[in-house]
């Protein structure tokens, strides 16, 4: 008796012509994978992409935030005459700057895909290559069912999944890819990204607040006592600082309101310019926010070094 032949097709192409072998598919059934089916091949592997333009922009980035420390510590605070000023605001941006370098650092060497197992939390990006005829059939489909694969990487590809040309991967719940965390925003690495635009865009005020009441004090005082540089230098760093932040606090706090914008409503920006079906469940806005910093609601959802904890997350079930 011959073994039933499951259909598929590449996705990539839409709702073309079937394909044989290992040719990808539509889905027409959704059924769960065991956790043993696909896991996670980088799970305890460091996750960085080896994009020039990517990390380009993420030293630069690193740079900024740097010469902004510099310019409120060695300009503003440190010439200060009032030590309380300067010890509350110095601590201030500075806890800021790191918290936002952190997550700068956890968003970028984070891998963003968290579903290539079924557990919520278990890491690993969608494995290349592994949507062979004989990988779909070790998977021992019924008759009838379906697979979805990535013709650009080759992979069986999850629901809610979209390949990225520099990542060279399918990521699931993929929002963009951000240059300046060298990095795709998924679902594994989404609570980074919201916690750098929002800590960036706070040290971003914080220096914006501290470089106008700087030339409010100098403009009473003597120039030559506001700082340890000359009048001229102190006026360009001044000024350059004032550009840096404003223009960031635009970036940023768009950014930001953005990301929590798709958190609540669970619908990535891919998914939103595509203006793709609805195919999973809708659930609250605050079910949304605690899918992506973790259950419960705790001040670890504004720390980048606790990893979200889902608890009794849903599990999702992926498209075979």
């Amino acid at each position: 008796m011959k073994s039933p032949v499951h259909r598929c097709r590449d996705v990539e192409h839409g709702r073309g012509q079937g394909g044989a072998g290992t040719n990808c598919l539509q889905a027409e059934q959704r059924i769960p994978i065991s956790k043993d089916v696909i896991t996670s091949s980088s799970a305890s592997a460091m996750w960085f992409i080896r994009d020039a333009c990517g990390i380009i922009c993420a030293v630069i980035t690193w740079l900024l935030v740097f010469y902004a420390e510099f310019v409120v510590l060695f300009v503003m605070l440190l010439p200060s005459k009032n030590l309380t000023y300067s010890i509350v605001n110095g601590t201030l941006f500075n806890t800021l700057a790191f918290l936002a370098l952190a997550s700068h650092l956890r968003a970028m060497c984070t891998d963003p895909v968290s579903g290539t197992c079924l557990v919520l939390g278990s890491l690993g990006a969608v494995p290349k290559g592994n949507a062979t005829k004989e990988y779909i059939e070790s998977l021992q489909l019924k008759p009838g069912q379906v697979v979805y694969k990535c013709p650009k990487c080759c992979s069986i590809k999850p629901d809610r999944a979209h390949h990225c040309s520099v990542c060279k991967r399918c990521i699931r719940k993929m929002d963009h890819h951000c240059p300046w965390v060298n990095n795709c925003v998924g679902e594994n690495n989404q609570k980074y990204f919201v916690l750098f635009t929002m800590y960036i865009a706070l040290i971003s005020l914080h220096a914006l607040v501290m470089v106008v009441f700087h030339f409010l004090n100098c403009f009473e005082d003597d120039w030559t006592k506001c700082s340890s540089f000359s009048p001229p230098a102190t006026v360009i760093l001044l000024i350059l600082l004032c550009f840096e932040g404003l223009l960031f606090l635009i970036f940023t706090s768009v950014m930001f309101g953005t990301q929590v914008h798709s958190i609540c409503t669970d619908e990535t920006g891919i998914e939103q310019l595509k203006k793709e079906e609805r195919r999973w469940a809708k659930k609250t806005k605050w079910m949304n926010m605690r899918a992506v910093f973790g259950h419960p609601f705790s001040l670890l959802w504004f720390s980048p070094f606790s990893t979200p904890d889902h608890g009794k997350a849903e599990t999702y079930q992926y498209v075979v």
